[in-house]
Order: C-alpha cells, then structure tokens, then sequence
C-alpha cells in the first residue's frame, strides 16, 4: 500500500496514506475485542463472525445503531476524544440488552474533515473498550475523509451492533402485570442524549466547561458531561440468569416519559416514587443553571436512571442482590399500575 498515493487527491484534502496509518494505530484496540467466532485481522472489505448457536432451539438476531449525538461538541471543545468510543458502543449494546441479546460484533463508522491518525485511533480506542465492556467483538468499521463537509477538527461518530437470543428467552412486555417492581439501575451521568439542550443552557449562561461547581466536586462541569455512557450488558445478562426478568428500559433520548411505556403493555402504567429516583447532582446543576422545569427535566435527560427492568414482586429482592453483585447499585422504584398516565411521578 505504500505505493498507493494520489498528489492530486490529496491536493484536494484527502491523504489516502493516513487512512492505512490509522488502521495501523488502531489494531492494537481491536485485538482487545477479540472473542470466541470473531476474526479480528482487520483490513478485509467485511468483518466475519461465527456465532455460537449451540443449545439454542430458535436463534434470533437483534441489532441496534446509534451515534453519539451533539455530545461530541464537547470532545471537540476539551479536546478529549478517548471515551466518546464508549458512549456509541452503549447506546447500542444497551438497547440489544434490552430484548434479552447478548451483543456479538460491533462495527464503527468515523466521517471527519481530516484524518489525523492519532486521533482516530483515540477513538477507536475507546469504541474497543466499550466492546470489551459489553464483551462485543469489533470485527470491522470504516474511517471517511471528507474536506468540506465536515470542519477540519470535528467528526462524527455511528455504529452498530448485533446480538443474539434464543427466541423463547426474547423479551417483550406481554408479561407484566400490575404490582410488578420496577428496578433502576444508575447512570453514569447525562450518557449520550439531550446534549443539544445541554449546549444550550451553557451557551445561554455563559458557562464555561472548565468551570468548577461545588455540587461536582473535584470535577469541571465539562468533565462531569463527558462521563461516558455506562454499558448495562454483563450485569444484566447476569440477572437473566438468575430471575425471570418481563422487560427493559433504556432510558435513553425522552427520559423517562417516552422510554419507560416502551417495556409496558397496553393498559398498564408506572407508578414511580420520585423521591426515590437518586437524582445525579450534575442535573440539578443543569436544571438551576437552565431554570428548566422539572417534568421537562424528566422528559429530556435520564436523571441518575440509565436503565430500568421490570419483575414480579416475589423476584425483587433477588433481583436487586444480583445486579448488586454485579456492580450495579439498583435499588426499587416503583411499581406497575392499571390506567391512569403511562408514567406517574408521585
């Protein structure tokens, strides 16, 4: 490949021989994914994997995307570009979890106005970790320059993943049934989505991201939005293991008005405790800040709640002791209800 350069393309702002240094940098990453059926020698026009289907008696596919949304604004400003890798890998596996998959591959795709190999690879570095998180493979991806449509310093970053699950143990909401428990799982922070409010409410108040707030404590304010996504799979999967878990939320863009309905039944409602929601002090930092209204709040960001899962009254303790022993302080909040709103803060 060394043979491979064009004067007159990179002339035009995009330098072919940066795109092979990059791969270079960035496949000690990938090798950190590597899992049982996965092919990590990138380089390839596609990414293979072999999946393990056995004992499984109706093996179903499960696939998610997203991206990391106008968070990336910020990685751009503090120049920090190791973890937004873990916030795309997230918001994907998250939602696999959710159908009772275990995410098997992962494939990136970086569009920047310049490929600075180093850069790239930081990114790539994170995506890998949050495959190793998620205990994904990244079995391939795809880096495009493209001068003129994106700044020279910015990118952005999409992905997706795939999972899998033997049918019968696929969740949906069918189900749920009224005085079941509801269970929160926290979040790390704000994770990936309402950032084009956040964006706001700093530029409206002139804050600063290196701007220090008691309530943040050792942290800047930029600091405490960059918290990468937290990645929910292994300890879920645990608690499927070991209790009949009806379904999941990932509270995720919509808060908890639009993501907590998806995992009920028509019919049924959540009766959620507000006092019992622990309200991470970076949202209450931006609700003063922003004089945004509470619901609003609820609407838009996860609050401290990054997923929620719903079981029988009789498994909740069990439940909580399991994700517990998995690293994930959860803890009860609330209950599902006939009628009424679809969500119910009290």
């Amino acid at each position: 490949m060394e043979n491979s350069r064009s004067e007159r393309y990179a002339a035009a702002g995009v330098d072919i021989t940066a795109g092979y240094r990059a791969v270079e940098l960035m496949k000690k990453h990938v090798q950190r994914t590597k899992t049982p059926g996965a092919d990590v020698d990138i380089g390839g026009f596609g990414g293979l994997f072999v999946p393990d289907i056995a004992g499984m008696k109706e093996p179903v596919l499960v696939s998610g995307t997203d991206g990391v949304g106008t968070k990336l604004k910020l990685a751009f400003d503090l120049e920090r570009h190791g973890t937004v890798g873990i916030d795309c890998v997230a918001m994907c596996v998250n939602d696999i979890v959710c159908a009772g998959a275990k995410p098997l591959f992962f494939l990136d795709y970086i569009a920047c106005g310049k490929n600075e190999p180093e850069k790239i690879a930081e990114i790539v570095g994170g995506v890998a970790e949050g495959c190793v998180r998620a205990g994904a493979a990244l079995i391939g991806g795809e880096t495009a320059e493209m001068p003129g449509f994106y700044p020279v310093n910015e990118y952005d970053l999409a992905g997706f993943a795939v999972g899998i699950v033997d049918k019968e143990k696929a969740l949906d909401s069918k189900s749920v049934c009224e005085g079941d428990v509801i269970i929160a799982l926290p979040s790390s922070g704000v994770h990936s989505n309402g950032f084009s409010l956040v964006r706001r409410i700093l530029a409206d108040t002139y804050t600063d991201l290196y701007a220090a707030f008691p309530e943040l404590g050792l942290r800047t304010i930029g600091e405490a939005l960059l918290e990468p996504t937290k990645i929910y799979v292994k300890p879920m999967l645990a608690l499927m293991d070991a209790v009949k878990v009806k379904s999941v939320a990932h509270i995720t863009g919509g808060g908890f008005y639009e993501n907590v309905p998806r995992a009920l039944p028509d019919g049924l409602s959540a009766r959620i405790e507000k006092d019992r929601v622990r309200v991470l002090p970076i949202f209450r930092l931006l609700q003063r800040l922003g004089s945004v209204p509470e619901r609003e709040m609820f609407n838009v960001f996860n609050m401290g709640v990054g997923m929620m899962t719903v079981v029988s009254e009789a498994d909740a303790g069990r439940a909580i002791d399991v994700l517990r022993a998995n690293g994930e302080d959860a803890y009860a909040v609330g209950r599902v209800v006939k009628g009424g709103d679809r969500v119910q803060l009290v």
